[in-house]
């Protein structure tokens, strides 16, 4: 048991959190670019590769130390704390990455017009 809270794995988590997201939206943004300037559905297809999984990997990592700092914050022990950040860390970044899928088909299919959120 720690015998003063972890916030600096709270901190650590929060930044790694951030700077994978960073990375994570530049990669995204430079392959939706080289996409839209080529129309290729090869680029596209290969977005979901290594190269955009391992950022989002990071935040869901950095996510889930920040989540379960935050709980131990609470007074639960380690393990606790990291039973019940992991899951719903687990659960949000499937979610996440579902509707990350589902949004750049849309793209494919329809181009940058498809995403227009007020025709909905």
């Amino acid at each position: 048991m720690y015998s003063q809270p972890p916030y600096i794995l709270l901190l650590a988590g929060f930044l790694a959190a951030v700077t994978s997201g960073y990375a994570f939206s530049t990669t995204l943004q430079q392959s939706v670019g080289d996409w839209n300037r080529n129309r290729s559905t090869r680029i596209l297809a290969t977005l979901r590769g290594p190269q955009l999984k391992i950022p989002f990997f990071g935040i869901c990592a950095g996510v889930c130390v920040f989540l379960a700092s935050g709980i131990e914050l609470f007074g639960f022990s380690g393990k606790v704390a990291y039973a019940m950040g992991a899951p719903m860390t687990l659960l949000s970044g499937l979610l996440i990455w579902s509707q990350l899928g589902k949004i750049l088909a849309m793209i494919e299919e329809g181009g940058s017009k498809a995403l227009d959120l007020d025709s909905f």
